[in-house]
């Protein structure tokens, strides 16, 4: 899989897939609710059914060898009262129609002791009956007798549309909140991978230290491939970082040796055209040389900010010393450096030769794009943060993108003439960065030039 395509979002399909669980369980919910009610409400009608007709059984005697009936009209009441359904009854003695309604069907079981049901359609509705059979003793003889009992199935339906309306109400309602729970459910599972992401996200550029984190064993295979990934590509860093750090350190004394023979050879020549020529030679000597330093700087700032040192020291201190070991080189070109730090003590806690060195790195840059006879203002205050602001009188920035002029060998237009490698203010950057600070560029609010400040926590 490449990184940067577009790829299924973990989430949203355990989301999914909980969500389908959920529907598939409200609809079986719902399927099952509605089985259970009609089958209740059936048993219901027809246990009803059965004890209105054997009600009406009961009430059948004989007199004079005849079977007679006293019509309990209690017994068809009892069904009119649970809704608005039709009732329908048919007295059958030896097969004739004693009373009743003489077409309702018969049941075409055979004649049983026990009540036997049946659903048909009679007078153009749905009709649930029972038919009970008994014999009933007359002029000395068992006569059978049967008793038809049938109701429309009207109120059953009603009964049976309403539990069903309020199981899909349920279901739906159950279903919603499952989908609530998914979302809960997906939002847990994928939090500790989330954590782990934003304390990755919170490291520093150089910050390559293992991941060591409480993690649910699924993860844990992914953060040791994360792991020895981090501890190869930190070899490799190493070793590339060495190899510029011997480098420069092998090319600065062969430049300091050509640029002394060039500047003897300088001396002996007459020609106007030889001089330019040794004359560029030694400049590019020069900026060949100080790249190679500044390289070495950038090399021992991005090792030393990966392991970090914590150690108190003053601020104020530190920043008055670097001032006095650049002071020679300002007074090179009768630059006067005007130091507003206060005498008072300023703690800080961090690296000290770091931060001398992101220091240095802004002086050095201020005197080196100062004209003669100028004056560099420092300046340490310190509110919510410390700042420590370096102003000159120079070129300032011109038209050069303030925010890249961080990045590895980047340099302003209007400086092209002036010996540079284009990483002094990328080194104090990384440094006021590995102390959770920041450096501002901008032109000097005092008058024309530059003004870089350090501002930390």
């Amino acid at each position: 899989m490449i990184f940067g395509q577009k790829t299924n979002s973990i989430r949203r399909r355990l989301i999914v897939q909980l969500s389908l669980i959920a529907a598939i369980l409200s609809f079986a919910f719902y399927l099952i609710v509605r089985v259970v009610a009609e089958t209740a409400a059936t048993e219901t009608q027809d246990n009803i059914l059965a004890a209105s007709a054997t009600s009406i059984a009961d009430a059948l005697y004989s007199e004079r060898g005849l079977v007679n009936l006293e019509l309990p009209y209690s017994a068809l009441s009892m069904l009119g009262s649970i809704s608005q359904d039709r009732v329908f009854y048919r007295i059958i003695v030896d097969g004739e129609t004693l009373t009743g309604y003489g077409d309702l069907p018969q049941p075409a079981s055979p004649i049983a002791a026990d009540p036997v049901f049946s659903t048909f359609v009679f007078r153009g509705e749905e009709v649930r009956s029972v038919a009970i059979t008994r014999p009933v003793s007359s002029g000395g003889q068992a006569v059978n007798t049967t008793t038809i009992v049938a109701q429309t199935r009207l109120g059953l339906a009603t009964i049976s549309s309403r539990i069903s309306a309020t199981a899909a109400a349920v279901g739906f309602g159950f279903f919603l909140f499952a989908i609530g729970l998914s979302l809960l459910a997906a939002q847990s599972a994928l939090s500790p991978l989330r954590r782990m992401t934003q304390s990755i996200q919170r490291r520093g550029p150089h910050d390559l230290s293992p991941v060591k984190a409480a993690l649910p064993s699924e993860l844990v295979p992914l953060v040791g491939a994360l792991n020895n990934f981090m501890n190869r590509l930190r070899s490799s860093l190493a070793q590339s970082e060495d190899f510029v750090a011997e480098a420069a350190h092998r090319v600065r004394t062969p430049l300091a040796i050509v640029r002394t023979r060039a500047e003897i050879a300088l001396r002996g020549m007459e020609k106007p055209s030889d001089k330019k020529a040794l004359r560029e030679m030694i400049r590019a000597v020069d900026e060949s040389s100080r790249s190679a330093g500044q390289l070495l700087d950038h090399a021992m700032v991005t090792f030393r900010t990966d392991n970090l040192l914590a150690k108190n020291f003053d601020l104020g201190e530190l920043t008055r010393d670097t001032c006095e070991h650049l002071s020679p080189t300002a007074g090179l070109k009768d630059i006067s450096l005007l130091l507003e730090i206060p005498d008072k003590p300023y703690p800080f806690v961090g690296d000290p030769i770091l931060l001398q060195n992101a220091l240095r790195n802004i002086l050095d840059n201020a005197i080196k794009y100062s004209p003669a006879d100028s004056e560099i203002i420092i300046k340490l205050t310190r509110d919510k943060t410390t700042e420590i602001s370096f102003g000159d009188q120079g070129r300032g920035f011109g038209a050069a993108d303030l925010g890249g002029l961080t990045k590895r060998f980047s340099r302003g237009e209007n400086v092209a003439d002036i010996v540079g490698s284009g990483l002094g203010l990328t080194i104090a950057d990384v440094v006021a960065r590995a102390h959770q600070g920041h450096i501002l560029i901008r032109s000097n609010p005092e008058g024309s030039g530059a003004c870089v400040s350090l501002i930390l926590p």
